[in-house]
């Protein structure tokens, strides 16, 4: 893929900082939207035109629905972008067991539940791009389980890179280095630590769409 002009894309999580900055700037490069969110008000406001779709990615059925929804729309899906993620603070003796699970379930299991459904449903030379993050070639004390979900996700597009390859379809693992998405104000345990000002999300968009076009299938820390 080498022009993202006329090319369906499907974004999960796209009312989150990063999710509405790759939609933009998919739709600047001319590609033609399915957006996905758990909150309709939430897609409504996004400045950009496309099909939306209402659903919570920990459904187990969702993921495929929502690429049904983009096939009906644009009549093929050769873009899935999964934006979808929440993050946890504090030492690992404070973590309560239903914050490790909800961190695992987002940042991993729908990331996996994505890629099933997308096997079967993506165009020749499509492209799934997960973000799992800086953290997940360096951990940290007081992230160590929330980096673990993300080194976990890391892992599984390393292999499900192969496994793609029989459907024609590439993998992309984007690690992008802190960003100002908002998400570290919005833990679901703990709170964040003082953190330098980080990327822009209209940056981290623009190189991640700059790999989709180029096809690369890794996006380290550094590319940013």
């Amino acid at each position: 893929m080498t022009d993202l002009n006329g090319a369906s894309a499907l974004i999960f999580g796209a009312t989150g900082g990063l999710g509405t900055a790759l939609a933009a700037e998919l739709h600047r490069r001319g590609a033609t939207l399915t957006l996905s969110g758990r909150d309709e008000s939430r897609l409504q406001a996004l400045p950009v035109p496309g099909a939306h779709h209402v659903a919570d990615l920990r459904s187990p059925t969702a993921a495929a629905d929502a690429m049904d929804v983009a096939l009906s729309h644009a009549g093929t899906l050769d873009i899935v972008i999964n934006a979808v993620g929440v993050v946890a603070f504090g030492p690992i003796s404070e973590l309560s067991t239903d914050a490790m699970e909800e961190l695992f379930l987002t940042n991993t299991f729908i990331p996996i539940m994505v890629a099933q459904a997308a096997l079967d449903r993506m165009a020749e030379q499509g492209v799934v791009v997960n973000i799992s993050g800086v953290i997940a070639e360096q951990n940290l004390p007081g992230m160590a389980a929330y980096g673990a979900s993300k080194a976990a996700t890391r892992s599984f597009d390393e292999a499900f890179a192969r496994e793609a390859r029989r459907k024609k379809l590439r993998v992309l693992d984007a690690r992008p280095p802190h960003t100002e998405t908002g998400l570290a104000t919005r833990p679901i345990e703990g709170q964040a630590p003082k953190m330098p000002q980080g990327l822009t999300a209209e940056h981290v968009a623009t190189t991640i769409c700059d790999a989709i076009e180029g096809g690369d299938s890794d996006l380290p820390a550094s590319s940013f």
